[in-house]
């Protein structure tokens, strides 16, 4: 299902995205669905990864175990050289 939504758009906003429809043959309406959905997509993926963290940080401060530094450098120099192993655990 979906549902219409109203944004304000200045006028040199809808000039812009205008003429940026026109360039790429696309409607402003494609450009700003395209343009949610790539910025909600995006946050999602960085509110995932913020959560993660936090777990990880929690895990830590409860049992102590955390990967050491060299062990860390180690597999990342690794996947510098192309050298794709698991992540230490």
């Amino acid at each position: 299902m979906s549902s219409t939504q109203g944004i304000k758009l200045d006028d040199d906003m809808r000039k812009r995205l205008k003429a940026l429809g026109e360039t790429r043959k696309r409607t402003p309406h494609w450009l700003m669905r395209t343009s949610i959905q790539d910025y909600l997509e995006r946050e999602e993926k960085y509110e995932h990864e913020k959560q993660e963290d936090v777990e990880r940080w929690e895990h830590y401060q409860l049992t102590g175990k955390a990967i050491s530094h060299d062990l860390a450098a180690k597999w990342l120099g690794d996947l510098a050289q192309g050298k794709v192993k698991k992540c230490p655990k």
